[in-house]
This record gives C-alpha cells, sequence and structure tokens, in this order.
C-alpha cells in the first residue's frame, strides 16, 4: 500500500524531472504569466501580445509578453526564469551542496537580469517604459536568490530590470495601466 507522502514524492519528482528541460519550463512560465494576467482582469483594461518578433540592426528579439496599455503605451514582460541550480538544491539531502546550489540559483537570476537589461526593450518598442518586466512563476524562487544575493533587486532596478512573482506582477501592470490612463487624461 502507497502512502500519500511516496505518492507526493513521486509527484514532486516528476515535475522536477519535466522542469529540468528548459522548454518545458519556459512553457510553464509562459502559461503561469497569461492565466495571471486573464484572471486579474487586466483584459477589461488592456490586451498583450505573447511571442511577437522585434527586429533590429542587432538581431531578433522575441519578448514572451506585450501588455498593450492605454495611450499606446506597451510593457514588456520575460517569464524565461533560469531554475536548474534551484532544482538542483531541492533533490539533494547534504546541506553543503544545497546552500551551493542557492548561490548559484542567485547568479543564475542575476545573470538573467542582465541578459534582459542588455536587450533594451525600450529601444525597439518606443512607447515602451524604459523598463522590462522580468516574471518569476513562484515566489520562492526569487526569495531563495534574495537570501543568496541581497542586492539582486537593486542589482535589477539599476539594470532597467522590475522582478516580478505572481503577487507583485498584477500590481505593477496596474500602476502602469493607471498612470498611462492618467497621462492620457491630462493631455
Amino acid at each position: 500500500v502507497r502512502t500519500a507522502s511516496e505518492d507526493l514524492r513521486k509527484e514532486t519528482g516528476a515535475l522536477v524531472t519535466a522542469l529540468r528541460r528548459p522548454e518545458v519550463r519556459g512553457r510553464w512560465g509562459e502559461t503561469q504569466l497569461r492565466r495571471l494576467v486573464e484572471i486579474a482582469g487586466m483584459m477589461e483594461r488592456c490586451d498583450f501580445d505573447t511571442q511577437i518578433h522585434l527586429s533590429g540592426v542587432d538581431g531578433a528579439l522575441r519578448p514572451d509578453m506585450v501588455v498593450h496599455l492605454a495611450g499606446g503605451k506597451q510593457v514588456v514582460v520575460d517569464a524565461k526564469v533560469p531554475l536548474s541550480a534551484f532544482l538542483e538544491a531541492a533533490e539533494t539531502s547534504d546541506e553543503n551542496v544545497r546552500e551551493e546550489r542557492l548561490v548559484a540559483h542567485a547568479k543564475q537570476v542575476r545573470s538573467h537580469v542582465d541578459g534582459l537589461a542588455n536587450k533594451e526593450y525600450w529601444k525597439r518598442l518606443p512607447t515602451t517604459p524604459e523598463f522590462v518586466v522580468m516574471f518569476i512563476p513562484g515566489e520562492s524562487f526569487l526569495q531563495q536568490a534574495l537570501e543568496s544575493d541581497p542586492s539582486l533587486l537593486e542589482h535589477a532596478w539599476n539594470q532597467r530590470v522590475m522582478i516580478t512573482t505572481p503577487t507583485s506582477l498584477i500590481p505593477t501592470l496596474r500602476t502602469v495601466a493607471y498612470a498611462c490612463t492618467q497621462e492620457s487624461l491630462a493631455r
């Protein structure tokens, strides 16, 4: 007879195995992002496109989502978050290895911030604020990175990258939408 904890361990193992594949992780993050925007009622205030192609002199870019707001403004959202080191930390029972993998996770997140900043989406979409939103589809992924690298959020903001999670993405988008609406009304 299998116990509930054995079933949970098996399902967790299957999830970890699936999330190791970058294409699965990417689809999962994009799905989380889309569902949050739809569930939060943002559809009444804005619409969005997913996986659009932006071409430029320095190559093509493909953000996960471009949210269209009042007044013709847009916000670029990226949902590709590195999780391999985090998953390795979750799987180990060795506390030293776990700590080392969580430090590696924070470094991966910081590196992703730098990569997003270098894309400079605001130069390709002139109606975009001069930042990109980096969506991390789970609070614990960000929390663990911040525990290992407390300066991560400040570094991200200095790079014009706003890190969000499910609980902060919707207020972020609603704030930007409100600001755009107020700007339109003022004009």
